[in-house]
């Protein structure tokens, strides 16, 4: 049989390395898979197919350092996890049943207790249940109650998550690129992969980092890298002979409209775009986050311990793929393709040998993504046909905000001149007019009072006005640690309970907005509620530091990157959460964190930064200096031309729009069905979602309807202190202050 397309050449940079303890942990993973019922009379592998998997290998491989204890644990959990994807898809994927799936999915979670002392597990009533209680008994002793719960939780997700597969696949239905990547993390396996990472190197991540950024990139990263490596090998398996329909290389096919040799190419590159920000995150993240939490020498030596582990999972995962026969990896006589010849020597111990092609093959990609020549000279750029399936309707108090925004904003210092520089400023009243923030309120929220109108309209004039002061203030002098300094006092402005507060005192027009926006939407709010809402601010605060610190390398972010940090500097989670607010307690706190309900929030905050991109494109590159467009990273990862980024963006926008309404119309029911809620809880997240339909017409109308974005209005400018336009001084510091003619 004839592989449908020739494997690319892969960027591994890690040699591979090999357990001593692999044949014992093959004897003992036989013996294991045997006793658990998984090998004869399970109907799913015989013992033949047990061993051409080699599953010790992929564990012998990818955790080289593990002791023979360890390393039998590990191949147990593998062994055990691959057979329920077989189970799963068997019993499961091949009938389309899914009430069966369900429940069989709900008892699983009985079989691993966070707190053991809760009480035995159930009887297991088949081979997947068996042997998850007995891994879970073997695995948590050892384990704080932290690392527990983040392993229940990927496991959980591991499992639960299969269930849209088999939606799809009934629907017959290929996700969207953002999707996929999305879910692939949860039903792919890989972050339950680094979490037995830290387990075999026997170093846990320490809580108080768990959750950071640079941490979950790592993760997100190391996923990524494993999941669409998987998927190249794996697709002539899964769309051929299984009728898979949750492969990258298929979902590029269909998103691209290309043949499958373009995509595979596409998730290659992808794929190697995934590991070297997994370097960057390490390298220039990671030792700052120790530092910043004053971590002490163990506790960073076990950060880098996992590093470490997850590079060796990511050669060692690698090289288990070109020899297990459970995945295409050759041409069809069994020998190797010219490319892998050329691609150097193939063989136990040979991967060191590939190093060099991997590294010269990867350079240029890797080099264009810091070669962007800032302030290029790119016009309007022209507008696409914007899918849009809901109508805008705007509140009747929108005039009276429009008035209410020039007081509010001149009340508050945004358009004085910035703080020691006298003569400058950002804002002056006709650009405050012409940015009419109103407008977006009025149609993002169309049924608000006057007064919840104007709150929603001076958040969004606050967040504007942060994100125009971040990069003239902080981005043009390099001053990352000013920037971090006044994240760190917002947050003094945002008390959680204010009766144990010492107020602060605003020192510019960015905390006199804050502290007056926060007094008047977190009074009414519980403490739980106001932790979380500021939780929301911080985050976004946060990302602009991360934009920051890009301007400052001239590096153009990695797509996924760039999709998952868009979000946050956009703002939707701020917009989004004053929805919620509304919300009351009529929906469980759980409900809004199921895959559902945040994959319509998601899709929702896509489409929405995606227009503003395209709005803002000429401001950002033309007028800004600015990196951070969804068009210009697609012309940089793609290496097209601007009408091809153009037309991408578009095509993902429309995508996720699609998924919007798919989610509304027949997951949200399902969801409904699933929890079992009542009617109220009903109502209230069927109005979330008329909610987010609103919000979608109206920052769309916005764009179309204000002046912002018009080259005309871009030339109007309050003036900008010299000192800041020309940037830092001093050796080595000469191309940072380069500026076309003309400028300023």
């Amino acid at each position: 049989m004839s592989q449908p397309f020739e494997l690319p050449r892969f960027y591994m940079p890690y040699p591979a390395r090999i357990n001593p303890h692999l044949e014992s942990a093959r004897i003992h993973s036989k013996a294991w898979a045997r006793s658990m019922r998984m090998i004869e009379g399970s109907g799913i592998w015989d013992e033949h197919q047990f061993d051409s998997h080699d599953y010790a290998l992929l564990c012998a491989y990818t955790h080289p350092d593990a002791s023979g204890p360890e390393l039998d644990l590990i191949t147990d959990w593998y062994a055990w996890v691959f057979f329920f994807d077989d189970h799963f898809l068997d019993i499961f994927k091949r009938s389309g049943d899914m009430a069966g799936a369900k429940a069989y999915l709900d008892r699983l979670p009985e079989f691993m207790p966070v707190h053991p002392a809760g009480g035995p597990p159930p009887v297991p009533t088949n081979a997947v249940e068996e042997g998850l209680a007995d891994l879970w008994a073997r695995t948590i002793p050892t384990m704080s109650e932290q690392w527990r719960s983040r392993f229940h939780e990927s496991t959980r997700h591991l499992l639960e998550e299969s269930l849209w597969e088999l939606s799809n696949i009934n629907e017959s239905r290929v996700a969207n690129p953002i999707e996929y990547i999305e879910m692939r993390r949860k039903v792919g396996g890989a972050p339950w992969s680094a979490h037995l990472v830290e387990h075999a190197v026997g170093a846990e991540i320490p809580d108080v980092i768990a959750a950071s950024r640079p941490m979950r990139v790592l993760k997100d990263t190391f996923s990524d890298g494993v999941h669409l490596r998987n998927d190249l090998f794996s697709y002539q398996r899964e769309i051929e002979d299984e009728g898979e329909l949750a492969n990258g290389v298929l979902v590029l096919e269909r998103f691209l409209g290309c043949d499958t040799q373009q995509a595979a190419n596409e998730v290659n590159e992808l794929l190697t775009s995934r590991l070297q920000q997994f370097e960057h995150t390490a390298l220039t993240e990671v030792p700052p986050l120790l530092v910043e939490h004053g971590l002490d020498p163990q506790s960073c030596l076990d950060v880098f311990s996992y590093v470490k582990g997850l590079q060796d999972w990511q050669s060692g995962g690698h090289e288990w793929h070109m020899r297990s026969s459970r995945y295409m990896n050759g041409a069809s006589d069994g020998q190797a393709t010219a490319d892998q010849v050329l691609a150097g020597p193939f063989g136990l111990g040979t991967s060191a040998a590939r190093l060099v092609t991997s590294l010269v093959t990867s350079m240029p990609n890797r080099l264009s993504r810091y070669t962007h020549v800032p302030y290029t000279v790119v016009g309007p750029l022209p507008l696409p046909d914007f899918y849009m399936p809901f109508e805008t309707r705007l509140s009747p108090h929108l005039d009276a905000s429009r008035r209410h925004t020039i007081e509010w904003g001149r009340r508050m210092g945004m358009l004085d001149s910035l703080p020691g520089l006298p003569g400058s400023g950002l804002w002056d009243e006709h650009r405050l007019k012409g940015f009419d923030f109103a407008l977006c309120s009025a149609g993002i929220h169309p049924d608000a009072t006057a007064d919840e109108l104007d709150l929603t309209t001076d958040w969004l004039t606050w967040g504007t006005y942060a994100d125009d002061y971040f990069p003239v203030f902080f981005g043009r002098t390099f001053d990352m640690a000013g920037a971090k300094a006044c994240n760190e006092r917002l947050s003094t402005f945002m008390p959680v309970d204010a009766s144990h507060a010492v107020p602060a005192v605003p020192l510019n027009a960015l905390e006199h907005g804050l502290a007056d926006l926060w007094s008047r939407t977190a009074g009414p709010m519980t403490v739980d509620a106001r932790r979380t809402f500021r939780g929301t601010i911080e985050d976004m605060t946060a990302s602009w530091l991360w934009e920051l610190s890009n301007m400052m390398e001239n590096h153009i972010p990695d797509p996924v990157d760039y999709i998952e940090m868009r979000r946050k500097t956009f703002g939707s989670d701020l917009t989004m959460s004053l929805s919620r607010l509304s919300h009351g307690k009529t929906v469980p706190p759980e409900i809004y964190r199921t895959r559902p309900v945040t994959a319509m929030e998601n899709a929702a905050a896509d489409y929405a930064y995606l227009v503003n991109d395209v709005f803002s494109y000429q401001k950002e590159i033309q007028f800004e200096g600015e990196i951070h467009n969804a068009v210009l990273v697609v012309q940089n990862f793609f290496n097209c031309g601007l009408t091809e980024a153009l037309g991408m963006v578009n095509d993902l926008m429309t995508s996720r729009m699609r998924e919007f309404q798919h989610i509304i119309s027949t997951e949200l029911p399902a969801l409904f069905t699933n929890f079992d809620l009542g009617s109220e809880a009903r109502a209230t997240l069927e109005g979330y979602a008329a909610e987010l339909k609103d919000w979608l017409a109206g920052i769309l109308t916005w764009h179309r309807g204000c002046h912002r974005y018009e080259e005309s209005e871009l030339r109007h400018q309050p003036a900008i202190p010299p000192q800041l336009l020309s940037g830092p001084v001093g050796l080595g510091t000469a191309a940072a202050r380069l500026v076309p003619s003309g400028r300023g």
